[in-house]
């Protein structure tokens, strides 16, 4: 017999994975962040690191470590309890998938870590080819990659199932919106698992000598732009969906966020020669192309914004707000389910604002290859989506293991909250302003032979290592929070926090759910962005590289 408490919450077998992937992401938090903070010491030029360690080997790890494996698993159980939440519990099948994913996305990446802590994988996050890592490195993230599309694969299947079960209604929107994310997942993963598979595994093998860099570069970033838009969606789902139940608002419109997750499908991927503005062996047209459809992806980002404020005026009104700003005063400020968040929405405008720059190919002169691209990227990943990954966990955890979010934690996750914003701004802020000064990223200490120019950055190094230091203590001050609400909160129910349509939306149409017109657009973009450069890429390719190990 299931009381009606127990309908309201996600199913018990799906809670326990879910807080699998929670468990390695918030493990992954700590190795990741002790990294970082190591490699922001190092950089100011007043701390060396212990004999047998070397800096690009702590870089690596804090990339990979933070970029990739934090995200997926986070990712992957949020969008997980979503689906099981709105579209109805996993079947046993479903959820087994899931698991098997889970345990070769676990196993991947110990061999990852592994090769990168014996520094034989001292490649940086986005390992690079001629930079050459063991075998193995590239096995586990091949073994990531497969595992995380088992775990998609139940999210797909407990979709199709709903559908099938309610045809013409359309899908729940964190259900559709998961959906999105790992749609565009599996698409643009196809570009990595194609230059770690045929590429970069065969040549660590000594099956190969040589290998394409270009074409190499080029399958990377058609993974790693989009992987972006991976990390960000889940936060988005957040935005769109929790925050208006949280605050005691309506969300503003349903056709409005789905219309905005399917321009993100269409756009997020055919843009990866932004990245490769300053490489050769790419038709400046082609670059050109592609820099309007990262353009493109604006207009999302700028119908959430719209959507998020008018959300936020909306309820502010409905209390009783006058003035043009008087709704701010009415949102729960004393809520860190909420406050943290939208600590993460607002560092969103400048970081998107650095994305223009980023992606504008008479400003990327400026900054290519700096560390002002670094403070972009933590603006953006390590400030907006971390931040609102952390006001779910304050109330995805307790509902999970059925315990309560309580005052007391509340105000410390108000203060993580607080302190991570204060760390950031030091740290990324430095590193936009020594960026602009010529500073360059991926690069150890160094006064560069007395340089003047050197002179001028070190300062702003030094800043990063204060900013770095503020946001390990958030980072230990987080994983406080999570295990207390893991193991030791008092026991109790915690709501799963899912907004209700405003009464003016109008109802979504349902030819957002017609999968052959998005998916079809989508594949006929790529090949229009991509088909001719690769052609050239692979025709007219330089002498291929060997390969380079241990090169720092």
């Amino acid at each position: 017999m299931i009381n009606s408490a127990d309908k309201l919450k996600v199913d018990r077998r799906d809670g326990k994975l879910v807080m699998a992937q929670i468990y390695v992401a918030f493990i992954a938090l700590l190795i990741g962040g002790l990294a970082g903070l190591l490699q922001v010491l190092v950089r100011s030029g007043r701390f060396e690191l212990p004999a047998g360690i070397g800096y690009y080997q702590i870089l690596t790890v804090h990339g990979v470590v933070l970029g990739l494996v934090l995200t997926t698993f986070f990712i992957m159980g949020f969008m997980q309890a979503c689906v099981s939440k709105t579209a109805g519990t996993f079947t046993t099948k479903q959820r087994t998938i899931a698991w098997i994913g889970f345990w070769l996305m676990t196993i991947g990446t110990v061999m990852a870590a592994v090769m990168i802590l014996l520094n034989e994988a001292s490649v940086l996050y986005t390992f690079y080819a001629p930079l050459q890592a063991h075998f193995l490195f590239y096995l586990g993230l091949t073994l990531v990659v497969v595992g995380s599309w088992l775990g998609s694969a139940a999210i797909i299947m407990k979709y199709a199932e709903w559908r099938r079960a309610n045809a013409g209604t359309p899908s729940p929107l964190l259900t559709f919106m998961a959906l999105v994310n790992v749609l565009m997942w599996i698409v643009a993963t196809l570009g990595v698992a194609a230059t770690v598979l045929i590429q970069l595994l065969p040549w660590s093998l000594g099956l190969v000598e040589t290998v394409n860099v270009g074409v190499s570069r080029t399958l990377f970033w058609y993974f790693g732009h989009p992987l972006v838009y991976f990390w960000l969606l889940p936060a988005y789902m957040a935005w769109y969906v929790i925050i208006p139940k949280i605050i005691g608002g309506k969300i503003f419109s349903d056709s409005l966020a789905r219309m905005s997750f399917i321009l993100f499908l269409l756009f997020s991927i055919p843009v990866g020669f932004h990245h490769q503005l300053l490489e050769p062996g790419i038709d400046a047209a082609w670059k050109f192309l592609q820099v309007v459809l990262t353009f493109l992806v604006v207009i999302p980002s700028l119908m959430t914004a719209f959507s998020l404020f008018a959300t936020f005026e909306t309820f502010g009104r409905s209390k009783g707000a006058k003035g043009l700003f008087g709704w701010f005063k009415m949102l729960p400020w004393g809520d860190a389910r909420f406050a943290v968040p939208f600590i993460g929405m607002l560092s969103f405008i400048p970081a998107g604002a650095g994305g223009l720059i980023n992606a504008s190919n008479q400003m990327n002169q400026v900054v290519h290859n700096t560390i002002w691209v670094t403070g972009h990227f933590h603006l953006t990943l390590a400030t907006a989506v971390v931040l609102t990954f952390f006001g779910i966990t304050f109330w995805l955890v307790p509902h999970l293991t059925g315990r309560v979010l309580t005052k007391a934690i509340n105000k410390l996750a108000l203060i993580q909250g607080v302190l991570w914003a204060i760390g950031m701004t030091f740290m990324s802020g430095a590193m936009h302003a020594a960026g602009l000064l010529g500073a360059p990223r991926r690069s150890a200490f160094s006064e560069y032979g007395g340089a003047p120019q050197a002179a001028e950055w070190i300062p702003y190094q030094v800043a990063q290592a204060v900013g770095g230091s503020i946001l390990f203590l958030a980072i230990i001050l987080m994983l406080y929070i999570f295990v207390n609400l893991a193991f030791f909160a008092p026991k109790g129910e915690e709501e799963f926090p899912i907004g209700e349509m405003s009464t003016h939306a109008e109802p979504a149409p349902m030819v957002f759910e017609n999968w052959k017109i998005w998916m079809g657009i989508t594949v006929l973009l790529i090949l229009f962005a991509y088909t001719i450069p690769f052609i050239d890429l692979i025709q007219n390719a330089p002498p291929g590289s060997k390969g380079y190990n241990n090169l720092w």
